[in-house]
């Protein structure tokens, strides 16, 4: 019995070693170079000198960076919130759905992933800009009713074009969340709230929402921390006061050449998603423990 439980060991370890040294390597170490550039101030052009200074996340403090971090949690949660409000309905169709229909529906709303996030960024902008799809629509049926010319609607390079983006690229994570949890639900209970009287919408309210709650806080999670931190999409779809931290972070390193300050930046924004996930994990255990 020992001899075989050493063999087990030796095999857990040669399973964990690979992942684990590749975790260490090229995860863990560069993060804490970074986390040391934090500490850091540079001097000269190239030389960065970790000297144990709190300036950089001092300066995280001054009200400009304060208001871009504003800005990119309100821009987040407006992202979030709308996610919810389009993929409650889809992930409750897909639950209800028939068996082989079920399967195909998942299947559209994983697609998206199959295809390059700036490829599908590109296919959003000859939606939205001047001479777009939605513009040339909107012309096409105004000449149609008033014979007046049509003015283009700028829905592009603003607040607005920032949150359909993030929209369009993070409705998936929230879809997956709550069709896992809503597809959990004991279907008799429903059928019991409709036959003491309770209407669609309440048994809905009363009884679907509290139910796929857990999902709902996943969904949440999921889809606010990449929303948070999003680069790409801001950069593309946004104009100048439509850009969010990550691009703040990105001039630090690429054109100020502020290394230290960048760093600083990118780890507070990492506590801040540490952060939401142990509001998360908090409210998901005073959840369970008020379960009867």
């Amino acid at each position: 019995m020992e001899q075989s439980w050493k063999k087990a060991k030796a095999v857990f370890a040669g399973a964990l070693g690979p992942p684990l040294f590749w975790l260490v390597a090229f995860f863990l170490v560069p993060m804490g170079i970074v986390w040391a550039y934090s500490f850091g101030e540079n001097r000269g052009l190239t030389e960065i000198v970790i000297d144990g200074t709190f300036q950089n996340y001092a300066r995280v403090f001054e009200p400009l960076y304060l208001l871009i971090f504003w800005k990119s949690a309100w821009t987040a949660a407006l992202t979030t919130l709308f996610c919810l409000i389009l993929g409650f309905p889809v992930a409750l169709a897909i639950t209800f759905a028939p068996s082989k229909l079920k399967a195909w529906l998942l299947l559209l709303v994983m697609l998206p992933f199959w295809t390059n996030l700036l490829v599908r960024t590109y296919a959003l902008i000859a939606v939205l800009r001047t001479e777009g799809y939605i513009n040339l629509t909107l012309g096409w049926i105004w000449t149609r009713l008033t014979g007046a010319a049509f003015t283009p609607l700028e829905l592009l390079h603003n607040n607005f074009a920032v949150v359909v983006g993030l929209v369009y690229v993070h409705l998936p994570f929230m879809v997956l969340p709550l069709y896992s949890a809503l597809d959990r639900l004991d279907r008799s209970l429903l059928e019991a709230s409709l036959d003491l009287g309770a209407g669609h919408l309440r048994t809905l309210f009363s009884v679907v929402v509290p139910m796929a709650l857990p999902g709902i806080a996943s969904g949440v999670v999921i889809t606010f921390i990449p929303a948070l931190g999003a680069y790409l999409t801001p950069d593309l779809l946004g104009g100048p006061e439509s850009q969010m931290i990550a691009n703040v972070i990105e001039r630090q390193f690429k054109r100020a050449n502020d290394w230290p300050f960048g760093a600083a930046l990118s780890f507070v924004l990492m506590y801040l998603t540490f952060l939401a996930i142990a509001v998360q994990a908090v409210s998901a255990r005073t959840r369970k423990a008020a379960e009867p």
